[in-house]
């Protein structure tokens, strides 16, 4: 059983970075993924760094996202609402199927821990139409 939850953790980093790959300046690593108390949800835990100047299009989530920022700064982009900017120590609640995009405005690299509470067996990442 512990065989196949690290299999289906590898293949889910795999996809994860097969979709970082797409954004260029974005770089997604897993660091874990388990099932929640809550029946049909998961929580799914990355770091992301995100290069100057660079950032994620627009997306959502299948469930909540709370972002922590661990160094640099990092700049969440909701649809309809002002930015907020964020520097290392902060944080920022994203609620499920809230679209955003997020960029890093500054002159370092900037880095993030993104804590995910979503529905199990739904993409962690989907493009706003």
């Amino acid at each position: 059983m512990k065989t196949a939850s690290v299999f289906v953790l590898a293949l889910s980093s795999a996809a994860a970075c097969a979709q970082a790959a797409q954004v260029p300046g974005v770089r997604r690593t897993d660091l874990l993924k388990h099932d929640s108390v809550v029946s049909g949800r998961e929580v799914v835990e990355v770091r992301v760094e995100v290069d100057a100047g660079h950032g994620v299009p627009r997306h959502t989530h299948p469930g909540d996202e709370v972002l922590y920022v661990v160094e640099g700064t990092l700049e969440y982009l909701p649809d309809g609402k002002a930015p907020v900017v964020l520097k290392a120590g902060q944080s920022v609640f994203i609620p499920a199927g809230t679209i955003h995009a997020a960029r890093n405005p500054g002159t370092v690299a900037g880095a993030g821990i993104a804590t995910y509470f979503v529905e199990k067996g739904k993409p962690l990442i989907m493009p706003a139409k």
